[in-house]
């Protein structure tokens, strides 16, 4: 006898769902049972067994969701999965910031501000703090009396641990977030190299790997003996916590020097701090969203930039950038042959610092390394500016000044270079990237549908039938996009169409 339906919903497996298919099952196999009352042992039994089943089945879904990387939702999971693939999340990076250390008047002797020294804005409740990266020297007699240094958004720490020559021994460091790459390891025999992975450590390599996990906070692994040498004796770990984007401070935040200093014969004197320009470089740690569409990518490009679209996947690999786009001789005429030119647009929009923008050449011609006779030239992204006016009618009861600031958020989210997780906005993109209705690789931004974000948008009812009532760049029309161009909103000027006056 067949006890299971011609048809079975799989996804049909919560407790009613599971209830329901028991008390048919139980008519089915034993029609003498009809109590099915909710005080009866019967029907005790019956949502028992539907409430296990509810549970093993939210665990199996779950099970199924977390091991595979397009819907793998846990950190933990992702950096698994992206692991695999040969693929690390990154962590966040810390923001520097060059500063100008002023004493009151010429030293009589020479003056050192030693490395390791917090500098941070005046806030009294969490100041966001510097420290400098080596010592700020001002000699004596030196007018004006200022020396430039450079300072990390970041906190040194330290920590020892007795290893004993243990097989695969592990320290997991006490403060996090942990700032990737900072890892620097000591011990009685010797210092130790840090490497992704023991693959390649012979028994005799003093070599650790650092693993961080979904709170940012990192453990150092050691070898087996095998494959990578253990510590013995006292095992020291220096490195770093700090990072993100709170570090990229206005110009003239960073005022306040921590400590008393004095001059080479101990004499006190007066140091003033500040940053001229803002400091820059600051990032976030990855977002799962974002290791799950690149991870897959990586593969793609490896470990090399030969392919237009490979420089595009390796420079976002890096934190700090949010869309690339390169172009060579094949997509635009004026760009030489054997070259290539690559629009960079940072996390946030605007346009990419010298810094990172250094930092995206050595990764597309030295970390990921290209052909040595190609030539890549990494430039600020070309925007093509928006302006956006309409003339709309406002439902009964609503504020016109509501419905602006309504009308220009949903804007700015349609406009938006990334997605709040990090991923990529797919409603807007470079020219190359947004084809027309033949597929030709150069975009446009649709007038309609500026037109059903505005219509859309809460408390307006309608927008002006006339054909100057909504355009683009003084225009009704779509506007059309140059292969590097990336459009963004410029000004947004709204009429009420009831009034005739401006919201």
């Amino acid at each position: 006898m067949n006890l299971l339906p011609e048809a079975v919903d799989y996804t049909d497996k919560d407790f009613d769902a599971l209830r329901t298919r028991l008390i048919q099952l139980v008519k089915s196999v034993f029609p003498d049972w009809t109590d099915f009352e909710v005080a009866s042992f019967g029907n005790v039994l019956i949502e028992l067994y539907a409430f296990v089943g509810d549970v093993l089945t939210f665990y199996q879904d779950n099970l199924a969701r977390e091991s595979r990387l397009v819907t793998a939702t846990q950190r933990k999971n992702v950096m698994a999965l992206a692991q695999m693939l040969g693929y690390r999340l990154q962590g966040a990076r810390a923001a520097t910031a060059e500063l100008a250390v002023t004493l009151t008047r010429p030293p009589t002797a020479n003056v050192v501000i030693p490395a390791g020294t917090v500098v941070r804005t005046q806030e009294v409740t969490e100041p966001v703090r510097f420290q400098l990266l080596a010592d700020a020297l001002i000699n004596a007699g030196q007018d004006p009396p200022t020396a430039t240094v450079i300072a990390e958004h970041s906190r040194p720490h330290q920590q020892l641990a007795e290893a004993r020559g243990l097989k695969g021994f592990e320290l997991l460091l006490d403060r996090a977030p942990y700032l990737d790459g900072s890892a620097e390891v000591s011990t009685p025999t010797g210092a130790y190299t840090e490497v992704d992975s023991f693959l390649d450590s012979g028994p005799n390599d003093r070599h650790f790997l650092v693993r961080v996990d979904q709170n940012d906070r990192a453990s150092v692994r050691f070898g087996d003996g095998r494959n990578g040498l253990p510590p013995t004796g006292t095992v020291t770990v220096r490195y770093k916590t700090g990072g993100g984007t709170g570090g990229n401070v206005d110009a003239g935040r960073l005022v306040v020097i921590e400590g008393a200093f004095m001059d080479v014969h101990g004499r006190p004197v007066q140091v003033s701090v500040t940053n001229p320009l803002p400091a820059t470089g600051g990032t976030d740690r990855q977002s799962v969203a974002s290791a799950r569409l690149l991870a897959p990518e990586s593969l793609r490009a490896m470990t090399r930039s030969v392919a237009r679209e490979d420089f595009e996947i390796n420079a976002r690999r890096l934190p700090g950038v949010a869309r690339a786009l390169m172009l060579t001789s094949n997509e635009d005429l004026s760009i030489d042959e054997n070259a290539g030119v690559l629009y960079v647009i940072p996390q946030g929009g605007g346009v990419p610092t010298p810094a990172l923008k250094n930092l995206v050449l050595q990764q597309v011609t030295e970390v990921y390394p290209c052909t040595l006779t190609f030539q890549v030239s990494v430039l600020d992204p070309v925007y093509r500016r928006l302006d956006v006016a309409a003339r709309v009618f406002l439902r009964a009861g609503v504020s016109g000044t509501t419905v602006r600031a309504r009308v220009v958020e949903n804007l700015q989210a349609y406009f938006r270079v990334t997605e709040p997780d990090g991923t990529p906005n797919r409603r807007v993109d470079f020219g190359f990237n947004l084809k027309d209705a033949e597929g030709n690789p150069v975009g446009e931004i649709a007038w309609s549908d500026v037109f059903n974000v505005i219509r859309d948008t809460e408390g307006v009812r309608k927008i002006g039938d006339a054909p100057g009532d909504l355009t683009l760049n003084g225009l009704p029309a779509d506007v059309r996009l140059s292969v590097q161009e990336f459009p963004v909103l410029g000004t947004v000027t709204l009429t009420n169409g009831d009034t005739g006056g401006p919201l």
